[in-house]
């Protein structure tokens, strides 16, 4: 009987993510192989496309996830090095029955990690939780499964540009951080009018320019002084495994995950009017009013991308997105988060319209907000002190909504605190008309906490 006890820090909600060498190892992955491959045989299925990113441990991982998978008797095709919306599309295209990808995302380069599919659907929450109770069993298929190798890097770049209508020629620089989009953007450009520079392509692990996470401002600047640099209409930034995305406009100026959202809702609404567009919980009141004033139904959902995935399956919904940027696309793609599409959606959006991206940014509303601030609070404490906050508004007859920790509506505008999912910390967002009113919000979160014996910090890290 095999029998493998994960060290359970790793099991997320979203997908599987540890320290290498620390809490995450090659017999983790083989052990993540066989009890993934399992499920889908038991499911009636027999293949997995299997990924990676450019992290220096993935091409270990890759090779120890797929004896699992074999060992299950999965017949495993592997894509090789790509983005993970890459090994999503592989799972579609050669209509395989789930999918594993090899990926830290924007975690530091010591970390990696899995995300999963089966079938056309995301694994996560209780799914995840059950390969570890499944592999301390040794409850586990035991077969011989075949290995091939699969490149489909043409037939995505075509379809990632599939959709591109005819419009002005731009100029865009694109930085890939040295991430695993650098496989991808060349064969992607190339398909594509105007002038095209990439920043930081060589796929590197060990991140030399800058970290791979386009919600850190700071990670934008080399983007940004190429843009005014090269006289730019915009331009583009990709996390470390390409499923989130960040922007600046000609003027460098940062776009925000929901500043784009409505920019790109705009577009999906003229074709899809009445359509419900979901924005997560951290998001500007601005997009949910922007949508609604362009004749589309607005829904405020949890954080996450596997949830938001799911929610959209269920709501019909072509387009949805988060602060972090992750970007969903139902409206003529496959409904998952990828951001190079979403990139080239963008400048398509730019490409057709008289507006430059700078004028599409000031013309949107101009609230004056916080970014994401986060603040650690120990992992068994995290979602208590939400409720305790809960329960003390709910005593003060707050209005609030609490379909993903607490987003509170007061006469300055509002603010939210809500539990990580994926680390221990807590995260709290403010937006208001002015910034006297967003110095109440930030008290009444500081009190709110204090209630609960929580200080949140003077400066906590932000993020998007």
């Amino acid at each position: 009987m095999t029998v493998h006890r994960f060290d359970p820090t790793i099991l997320r909600e979203y997908d599987i993510r540890g320290i290498v060498g620390q809490t995450l190892h090659a017999a983790d992955a083989r052990a993540i192989g066989r009890t993934f491959g399992t499920r889908v045989v038991r499911g009636g299925g027999k293949t997995v496309a299997l990924g990676y990113d450019g992290r220096l441990s993935s091409p270990e991982l890759q090779q120890a996830c797929a004896e699992g998978l074999r060992s299950a008797g999965v017949d495993v095709v592997r894509i090789g090095l790509c983005a993970t919306p890459m090994l999503y599309f592989a799972v579609y295209e050669l209509n395989a029955d789930g999918g594993i990808m090899i990926t830290g995302s924007h975690n530091p380069a010591n970390y990696n990690g899995f995300k999963m599919m089966l079938g056309k659907k995301p694994f996560y929450g209780a799914d995840i939780q059950a390969l570890g109770s499944m592999s301390e069993k040794g409850d586990v298929a035991t077969g011989s499964g075949g290995l091939t190798e699969r490149s489909v890097l043409d037939a995505y770049a075509a379809r990632v540009v599939r959709d591109v209508r005819p419009g002005r020629k731009l100029k865009v620089v694109w930085d890939t951080g040295h991430g695993a989009v650098g496989v991808s953007i060349r064969d992607v450009i190339a398909r594509l009018p105007g002038e095209h520079t990439v920043l930081f392509e060589k796929v590197d692990g060990s991140f030399p320019a800058h970290h791979p996470d386009p919600t850190v401002e700071a990670n934008l600047e080399d983007l940004k002084a190429a843009v005014r640099e090269k006289g730019a209409d915009l331009g583009i930034a990709f996390d470390g495994d390409g499923d989130r995305i960040g922007a600046v406009d000609g003027q460098g100026r940062v776009l925000w995950g929901d500043q784009l959202l409505a920019i790109w809702a705009r577009d999906v609404l003229k074709e899809r009017p009445g359509a419900t567009i979901i924005a997560d919980v951290k998001a500007s009141q601005v997009l949910f009013d922007e949508v609604a004033a362009a004749g589309g139904k607005p829904m405020m959902y949890k954080t996450g991308h596997s949830l938001i995935k799911v929610k959209m399956a269920e709501e019909g919904s072509p387009l949805a997105g988060e602060m972090s940027g992750h970007v969903f696309f139902a409206d003529r793609w496959y409904g998952f988060d990828d951001a190079l599409y979403a990139g080239v959606r963008l400048l398509d959006v730019v490409a057709t319209s008289a507006q430059s991206l700078a004028q599409m940014r000031d013309a949107l509303p101009q609230p004056v907000n916080t970014p994401e601030l986060r603040f650690d609070c120990a992992e068994d404490r995290k979602f208590k002190v939400v409720d305790e906050v809960k329960a003390g508004l709910q005593k003060a007859g707050a209005t609030f909504s609490d379909i993903d920790g607490v987003r509170v509506s007061t006469a300055d505008g509002w603010w939210l605190l809500r539990a990580s999912n994926t680390q221990a910390v807590l995260v709290a967002r403010c937006e208001a008309k002015d910034a006297a009113g967003l110095g109440r919000l930030k008290d009444a979160v500081k009190a709110a906490l204090a209630a609960s014996g929580v200080a949140m910090p003077d400066n906590p890290s932000a993020g998007h």
